[in-house]
């Protein structure tokens, strides 16, 4: 493992390229596993499924990776400017390489447009743990972002269930709750602490001003989609209850 991270530390960029290829290695392997009926007429429905599909993959493995380092090593809870293991640090590499390839999914694929919230936020991220990785700094608190990961996993899964069209099932009432939880939990509580230790720290943190756009920048959109996911999922009205049952079938709906 020492080694392994040695390696990447020299060479970040190529490191994260490489770890990019392999998330393509499991997009192109996940094609090979059938789709829902309804999701395979659509075009759109399709490549949707697909890129959560491997977004699913990214949140299962990351997710808990975060936590366990926090676990193992509390110091990374507390010390977010300078503390890493070799172990966080290959979880930021991996990460990286993931979403350097949804990036690039999204944009070759003809769905930029369409997709421009998820790209604005790839950028973010992208160019946060780039700097992580070349300078060793702040690679705790990129490993504490990644809590959100857990609840991503709920959030790919309330979006493919939509693509099916299975918005009645037991399956979707049950995690509707489940994701509201763990967006609170997960994401809003990592989001408000990762700010407040910025804002708190700001005077001696290196990049601190950019880092701190970042953080705002990303919690303005966090914010935003949590509205929309209370407004979908708990005060849902008739139009809504119209979109669930399938008489609107909009590409807005369906990233809701």
């Amino acid at each position: 493992m020492d080694d392994l991270v040695r390696a990447l530390k020299r060479h970040p960029g190529p490191s994260v390229l490489l770890y990019a290829l392999l998330f393509r290695v499991v997009h192109h392997l996940l094609r090979r596993l059938p789709l829902p009926k309804v999701v395979q007429h659509s075009e759109w429905r399709s490549w949707r499924w697909r890129n959560l599909s491997v977004s699913m993959v990214h949140s299962l493995l990351t997710g808990p990776w975060a936590v366990a380092c926090v676990l193992i090593w509390p110091e990374t809870l507390h010390n977010l400017h300078s503390f890493h293991t070799p172990l966080s640090y290959l979880l930021v590499c991996v990460s990286t390489g993931y979403f350097v390839q949804d990036a690039g999914d999204i944009i070759l694929s003809g769905h930029a447009r369409g997709s421009w919230e998820f790209l604005l936020h790839h950028v973010l991220v992208i160019s946060c743990f780039l700097y992580t990785l070349y300078t060793e700094l702040y690679v705790a608190g990129a490993v504490v972002a990644l809590f959100v990961e857990v609840n991503s996993v709920t959030l790919h899964l309330r979006l493919m269930l939509k693509l099916a069209e299975r918005q009645s099932s037991t399956v979707y009432q049950v995690n509707k709750f489940t994701n509201l939880l763990t967006y609170v939990a997960f994401r809003l509580s990592t989001q408000f602490y990762l700010t407040w230790y910025i804002a708190h720290n700001y005077s001696w943190l290196n990049h601190g001003g950019y880092f701190l756009a970042c953080i705002m920048a990303m919690n303005i959109m966090i914010l935003i989609y949590f509205y929309r996911l209370l407004r979908a999922d708990l005060f849902a009205g008739k139009k809504s209850s119209a979109r669930q049952n399938g008489t609107q079938n909009s590409k807005k709906f369906l990233t809701d």
